[in-house]
């Protein structure tokens, strides 16, 4: 748990994404043939091999709040960057780059709660004045979530699991994996909260044969909430559809097929709003037969998401199985 502690702690907002790139690189550096960054800022991993080229994607940003604007006193007014909802927002600390705490509030004057909105928000880092605010942060700057990594029974809760345990995961697929079958590309990728544009540039650079993206997903099992057949503790999810991608009958059933041969639990992952990676890799080019694996994950974009240490080691050992065995 000490490396997804380290990785859920650093801050990464979207396109902001320098510290955790950093601690990715050296996680990764003894296990790589090759590492860098490309253009749009995402690292990538080679681990050469022979065979037919798969790109795997785990997104290293995290949702986030930019400054826009410091009143007379200090508050600054801030814009979201990727999925911020008002009410898992307020009263919440946030931290910038420079480590910059602060609390965000709201205008005291609306009268009910149903009036919240981003727009009537503001962070308070402290500051008596707006010059006291402009030396401490500037406009543009990213704050993220701040929300140690806590561990309760079998599960795991941090601000950031969306999606720094895919990067866990990739981490330490990438750490066990020997004989390969593949020539293989590990990508974290940038900005995928505010439209998969990282694995967009990084796709089509490597133009893999096959992608598979890693991330997290909804679940269906808490009180009175949507149906939808993935809990927590039921195994890896592996990917139908969402809002991005249909997954490729090829990917996802060689997928199964691995995980039933090897005795592992799966679920079968349905997410109706939203996407992953997946989306932006499989339109690639001519296009990139896509699937993808995800951890099911509660309070999605809250700083309290919510992981099973199972379905975490399920989804690694899926990958290991299927990625040391020609599938494809």
């Amino acid at each position: 748990m000490e490396t997804l502690r380290k990785l859920t702690a650093c801050g990464g907002g979207s396109g902001d994404e320098s510290n955790i790139r950093k601690l990715i690189a050296e996680e990764v550096e003894p296990y790589a043939d090759e590492v860098y960054t490309d253009a749009l800022g995402s690292l990538i991993v080679h681990k050469r091999g022979m065979g037919k080229k798969i790109m795997l994607a785990a997104h290293m940003d995290e949702i986030g709040l930019m400054a826009t604007f410091m009143d007379e006193n200090g508050f600054i007014r801030f814009a979201p960057v990727g999925g911020v909802d008002a009410f898992s927002t307020l009263h919440q600390r946030v931290r910038f780059s420079n480590g910059t705490i602060g609390v965000v509030g709201y205008e005291e004057s609306m009268t009910e709660m149903k009036e919240l909105k981003l727009s009537r928000m503001y962070i308070d880092i402290g500051a008596p004045s707006r010059e006291a605010a402009e030396k401490a942060v500037h406009i543009g700057d990213i704050a993220v979530f701040e929300g140690e990594l806590r561990q309760a029974g079998n599960r795991v809760v941090s601000k950031a699991l969306d999606n720094r345990i895919g990067v866990y995961v990739l981490i330490d697929v990438l750490r066990q994996i020997s004989a390969i079958p593949y020539d293989l590309y590990f990508v974290f990728t940038s900005q995928e909260e505010v439209g998969l544009r990282g694995a967009r540039g990084a796709a089509f650079d490597i133009s893999p044969d096959f992608g598979i993206a890693v991330d997290v997903t909804d679940t269906g099992d808490t009180p009175e909430c949507p149906k939808m057949a993935v809990k927590l503790g039921g195994g890896a999810a592996i990917k139908v559809k969402d809002g991005s991608v249909i997954a490729s009958p090829i990917v996802r059933s060689a997928l199964e097929k691995t995980a039933r041969k090897n005795g592992i639990p799966y679920q079968s992952e349905i997410l109706e709003r939203g996407g992953t990676d997946a989306g932006a890799i499989h339109l690639t080019r001519g296009g990139v037969p896509t699937g993808a694996v995800s951890v099911p994950c509660r309070y999605i974009h809250t700083p309290c998401e919510m992981v099973d240490i199972d379905d975490v080691n399920a989804v690694i050992k899926l990958l290991l199985a299927f990625l040391q065995k020609e599938y494809l």
